[in-house]
């Protein structure tokens, strides 16, 4: 009898265990928008680092031209993992009503002392001041990004309004350096690589940066709804020891010439192009452990809120979730 019921709870152990181990992997499909220098673009580029991909979760990275459009993918269920930052964080609450969206990890942070913050730029033949651009337009890459509102931030403390005193255009972000030069606007937004381009940097200088607009900036955080977290925190916690890891490869200087040649190969361009600053001091600030700064996404939002973006005051703190990261990074110790 007492074999019987052995054999009988072995059976059902098996069965247990075959259903565990046969049960599919989480689909993860994450946005980005600069591919190269963007994480989910090169994630598993080079193979081993993401040693839990194809087993507890799969990715499938997707690309956007800006962060507002994600909220949208993410509210219908096209996207599990949104590239935000700190502005689109708060268009996604007040305006899209993802009262579940929460900030979980940090990709990488703009104006953080030492490292590089996104430039502003005018042709060398052209404006020479704030004042020069009364009645002229800009170039953003979407209306409502980080970009956009660091733009408007300076150029309201210049004295300068949309539609009273300038005019703004949306444009992809790899277009502005033809936009510029070719005298189709006065003033436009430029981020790695497209910054470092020898040419633009010939015939063009930076009017401002993001430090300048707006102090440190959280440019991209990673965004999910609390219930797609929740309800797959293993899988999650997977990933997130899965980023750590690559993005401490990425930014480790002794594979500072490998990390390029993947991302040359990735882009299609020359590995010139990337070598002299790609994860290095003159890119962004990235996180070894992924922790979003909190200060600075609370600055940023008051930034959008005095532009009239946020029509609301937004409750920060509770959007923010630190508890799978630092979990993660306990795994990585």
């Amino acid at each position: 009898m007492a074999s019987a019921l052995w054999k009988a709870l072995g059976f059902c152990a098996a069965l247990l265990g075959a259903g565990s181990a046969g049960a599919e992997p989480l689909k993860i499909r994450a946005a980005y928008i600069v591919p190269g220098t963007n994480l989910f673009s090169i994630f598993n580029a080079k193979p081993g680092l993401a040693k839990h991909l194809g087993q507890s979760y799969t990715l499938e990275a997707v690309r956007y031209q800006a962060t507002p459009p994600m909220i949208t993918a993410m509210a219908v269920g096209e996207l599990e993992i949104a590239l935000l930052n700190s502005t689109s964080l708060s268009l996604g609450v007040e305006n899209a009503g993802m009262e579940d969206i929460r900030v979980f990890a940090d990709e990488f942070r703009d104006s953080v002392e030492g490292y590089n913050s996104n430039e502003f730029m005018v042709r060398n033949d052209a404006i020479k001041s704030a004042a020069d651009l009364k009645g002229k337009t800009i170039a953003t890459n979407a209306i409502g990004s980080m970009v956009d509102i660091a733009a408007r931030a300076w150029l309201r403390k210049a004295g300068l309004e949309d539609k009273r005193d300038y005019n703004v255009v949306e444009a992809g972000l790899n277009t502005m350096k033809s936009l510029l030069l070719e005298k189709k606007v006065e003033l436009a937004a430029f981020v790695p690589p497209f910054l470092f381009d020898p040419e633009l940097r010939k015939n063009a200088h930076a009017l401002f940066n993001q430090r300048d607009a707006m102090g440190p900036s959280e440019l991209g955080v990673w965004g999910a709804k609390e219930s797609f977290l929740k309800n797959n925190r293993a899988a999650v916690l997977d990933f997130l020891e899965d980023s750590m890891r690559v993005t401490r490869w990425y930014s480790d200087p002794a594979n500072h010439d490998e990390a390029v040649a993947i991302v040359a190969g990735v882009t299609k361009a020359p590995p010139a192009l990337f070598a002299d600053w790609l994860f290095t001091h003159k890119d962004y600030y990235r996180d070894p452990n992924l922790i979003p700064d909190t200060a600075a996404i609370i600055s940023n939002i008051a930034v959008q809120s005095q532009l009239g973006f946020v029509k609301g005051k937004l409750d920060v703190k509770k959007y923010i979730d630190l508890s799978y990261v630092e979990e993660a990074a306990k795994r990585l110790k």
